[in-house]
């Protein structure tokens, strides 16, 4: 079966299209980790005295998702994470950045870490196991954005390298004659 070099650099530039656009995409976009706490917030005070509400007649919801910029909440505005270098004044040295980047990635690792040990450890305090079974914590379709980008990007790759060996049969083939 013969390839056509027209066809896989088609094949190439659009993959390599879609997987850029569904890239920014999902760094773009604030669904990459979604909590949902909606049958958590039905299930009536008991579970509300749980979660330490003080308004019993319209508890806040909890429910919110995050992406790598900012964690938007049900009913408040999106609160921005951390960003170090927004202030136009501030001179920091490219090493500087790369090292307080460092450091940033260390902490928000850290951060998790002790999140999911500090959920644990209240759960185990509040003797409440049935509240983990109602608050629904998954993935959001940013991260599935990003993986199919990530799928595409390597299809791009192998229709590049299939071009390669296509140019070089032909190059075999011209100098054979």
């Amino acid at each position: 079966m013969r390839v056509h070099l027209g066809g896989l650099a088609g094949a190439a530039a659009l993959t390599g299209a879609l997987s850029f656009v569904l890239l920014a995409a999902a760094i773009g976009t604030d669904f990459w980790y979604i909590i949902d706490t909606e049958r958590l917030e039905r299930s009536g005070p008991g579970a509300q005295d749980l979660l330490g509400s003080t308004n019993r007649s319209q508890p806040e919801p909890l429910s919110s998702h995050s992406g790598l910029w900012r964690t938007c909440r049900v009913q408040s505005p999106c609160t921005p994470l951390m960003n170090p270098f927004r202030l136009e004044n501030v001179t920091v040295s490219e090493s500087s950045r790369q090292l307080l980047t460092m450091v940033t990635l260390a902490g928000i690792s850290v951060y998790i870490a002790y999140s999911a040990a500090a959920f644990r450890e209240a759960l185990c305090l509040l003797e409440e196991k049935a509240l983990l079974d109602q608050v629904d914590i998954r993935f959001g379709w940013s991260l599935a954005l990003g993986w199919i980008s990530f799928i595409a990007e390597l299809l791009t790759g192998a229709a590049f390298l299939a071009a390669a060996r296509e140019l070089r049969l032909r190059r075999r083939q011209d100098q054979a004659i």
